[in-house]
């Protein structure tokens, strides 16, 4: 990899951290293409998604000081999964690494903020945003559905006694 290279993969590194919710940092060694491939594509159904990156090219990209936080993500064979929704990226890991031993959390980071594998499980039990506002229309909607409900019931009310006379008037 020549410089211009290495330079345009740390500039694509800072768009992906500075966009990302999350990121989630896991060592990748011993996954097959097949296995790989499955990862990313949970994680692409989910909106997110896996890159394997090269330690040096992420710290630089990070702008993490010597002895930061960050040189104990970025050891080994690492790949980073991200996306825009800070609990998706660890759900779909943390889903994945249950069933691969191969791949390994060794923590994660959300903007500033470092966290280590228990970090990563807690983020991964959040709900997602869409679940958040799903939970929230539907407690919003509940008190209109049953205002609905009572100022239509004199009304079904009325209703059903005007049948009974046109049946009764009718037999």
């Amino acid at each position: 990899m020549d410089r211009a290279q290495k330079a345009e993969s740390i500039e694509s590194l800072k768009g992906v951290f500075a966009e990302a919710g999350s990121v989630v940092v896991a060592h990748n060694l011993g996954l097959t293409v097949a296995e790989m491939e499955d990862l990313r594509g949970r994680l692409r159904s989910a909106g997110g998604a896996f890159k394997v990156v090269k330690n040096r090219l992420a710290l630089k990209a990070l702008e993490a000081a010597e002895g930061s936080e960050y040189h104990g993500l970025f050891k080994g064979p690492v790949g980073i999964a991200y996306a825009e929704n800070p609990a998706t990226a660890a759900k779909v890991s943390t889903e994945f690494a249950k069933g691969n031993d191969r791949f390994v959390i060794v923590g994660g980071f959300m903007g500033e903020t470092v966290v280590d594998l228990k970090g990563v499980e807690s983020l991964s039990k959040l709900p997602t945003l869409d679940e958040i506002r799903a939970s929230l229309l539907g407690l919003l909607n509940a008190p209109a559905t049953k205002i609905a409900g009572v100022v239509q019931a004199p009304a079904a009310q009325l209703a059903r006694v005007f049948n009974a006379y046109a049946t009764k008037e009718a037999a």
